[in-house]
């Protein structure tokens, strides 16, 4: 065939095509539509915006360039960025030092300092994530191998205090707009740049052996953190489920428990948060060195940094940009008495990411504003993240973060703008790390009871987000013939049930992704 009728018959197939693909739209359009028009989902806010990746085509829009509550799509946006200026290879560095002496007889004379520079995974969860969180480790089994070392030192007396620092991070636990209610709960836990076990304690209640006793309430890893005031009783077998309400008062070291379990329940457990994670690090790794027989004379206590005084540090925070390669304290008269060295940032990524882990991504930013800014602060850390979404083509003008995690209410974004960070993610040499660090429908993660039919599961690998009357879904899906879309799918001010939510939000997707089936 000669090329002018080449030419022609391209033009005439395009012709046919054209209306037809312009019909499918109107379909789609016209079924996501009746979708949101349903009274009940109708009352929320909506914004949408689906774009495919192959061709730039946009395939839905609703209110995309209004500012909506992204929840835990934030993250997104943290996770990107330390992906792309942290790198990732970094490793965090922990570490057991002293300015003091030691003598022959290994009696130390000076403190003896636990130096935290951020590594979120001071805890039992084992790494690399796979498709659940796993927790097979002890609680504090980091503390009790860094306490192995200082034994194997030499060290059989401490004439000092055992000081947990966590300096490198200013003292600034909580961001703006977080609620009350969160604080005490694991989702809430306070930053610190010396997180042991998520910065939780894990509150087991079982019932008593018999009815009218009360409950057996047990904290882990370190019992005696807290004290508990316990007022759950034990009820006979068939009452009805547990009514177990807990309370702390923030800044309080007292758990209010109250309420009812029957004899023949299996239990109930819960995360409570702690308040000064320091402080807690310095207790847990003193009781471990006297388990294994240090005599200590002093106290235990936590270093802070005063947000007022950020450029004056102790020499004992030995800022040595925390790690990297692991880089030894800066203060030449420091003594190393224990090192721990975490796994690759990448790994906490995904854990961020796949589990929704608030605490992790408000590390991560602080780690952004402490290496790649002007302080390891929640503002320093938001103006990194602000240069380098300019440079990935996202306006001020499309989002307000005011945390990494997305906790806060008075976050905002277009889901445009997260379409456009998540198309410019998807350019980088680095995509597909920053893709596998996302839930992955039917199979892992926040994801893993969602898109569980043989047609969906394992086809999309997005970010879940969920508050109060707030839920959002954005990521990256294959349709049924093989198009690579990106999608990002807000909801506001609604008063669905979380399950409604979720199944408008998996309805919509769903009917992109089958849509392609059609001919």
């Amino acid at each position: 065939m000669s090329r002018p009728r080449r030419s022609l018959a391209f033009l005439l197939l395009l012709a046919l095509y054209l209306p037809a693909l312009a019909a499918e739209q109107k379909d789609l359009t016209k079924k996501i539509d009746q979708i949101l028009e349903q009274p009940d989902i109708s009352r929320g806010f909506w914004g949408i915006e689906i774009v495919s990746l192959d061709t730039g085509k946009t395939i839905y829009t609703q209110n995309a360039e209004r500012l909506f509550t992204p929840a835990s799509n934030t993250k997104l946006f943290t996770t990107a960025t330390t992906l792309a200026l942290i790198g990732p290879d970094y490793r965090f560095h922990t570490s057991v030092e002293t300015t003091g002496t030691l003598d022959k007889y290994g009696r130390l004379n000076g403190d003896m300092i636990l130096i935290g520079r951020g590594d979120p995974n001071l805890s039992g969860r084992t790494l690399p994530y796979n498709l659940r969180t796993e927790r097979i480790l002890s609680p504090t089994h980091v503390l009790e191998e860094l306490a192995d070392q200082v034994v194997a030192k030499g060290i059989k007396m401490i004439d000092g205090d055992v000081v947990a620092d966590d300096s490198f991070f200013p003292f600034q636990r909580y961001g703006e707009g977080w609620s009350q209610d969160d604080l005490m709960w694991e989702w809430g836990a306070p930053a610190s740049a010396l997180t042991i076990n998520d910065n939780v304690l894990f509150m087991s209640v079982k019932p008593a052996d018999r009815p009218g006793e009360r409950a057996f309430i047990n904290l882990t890893p370190f019992s005696d953190y807290y004290k508990i005031d316990n007022r759950v009783m034990t009820t006979p077998a068939g009452t009805g489920p547990r009514k177990v309400v807990t309370l702390r008062e923030p800044g309080s070291n007292q758990i209010l428990a109250w309420g009812s379990i029957p004899v023949d329940d299996l239990g109930h457990s819960e995360a409570i948060a702690i308040d000064d994670p320091a402080e807690f690090a310095a207790r847990v790794l003193r009781q471990l060195l006297q388990q294994r027989g240090i005599s200590i004379f002093g106290r235990s206590r936590a270093h802070h940094a005063d947000l007022a005084s950020l450029s004056t540090f102790s020499v004992t925070t030995f800022a040595s940009s925390g790690g990297g390669d692991a880089r030894p304290p800066s203060t030449p008269a420091s003594m190393v008495l224990a090192n721990y060295e975490s796994a690759p940032v990448v790994q906490d990524l995904r854990v961020i990411n796949k589990v929704s882990q608030n605490l992790h991504a408000e590390l991560m930013l602080r780690l952004l504003g402490k290496e790649k800014g002007t302080a390891g602060t929640i503002d320093g850390g938001l103006e990194v993240m602000q240069g380098w979404l300019t440079t990935a083509g996202i306006r001020p003008e499309e989002y307000a973060f005011f945390d990494g995690s997305g906790l806060s209410r008075e976050n905002l974004v277009t889901p445009h703008a997260v379409v456009k960070l998540l198309t410019y993610v998807s350019k980088q040499p680095w995509a597909n790390e920053f893709t596998d660090t996302l839930p992955v429908g039917g199979v892992d993660g926040t994801l893993m009871d969602r898109f569980r039919t043989p047609q969906l599961t394992g086809k999309i690998h997005a970010k879940t987000g969920s508050l109060g009357h707030v839920n959002s879904l954005s990521g990256y899906a294959t349709t049924a013939k093989g198009e690579r879309i990106v999608f990002s799918i807000l909801t506001n001010n609604h008063l669905l049930t979380n399950r409604k939510a979720l199944e408008t939000m998996d309805s919509i997707l769903t009917a992109v992704i089958e849509d392609a089936k059609k001919d």
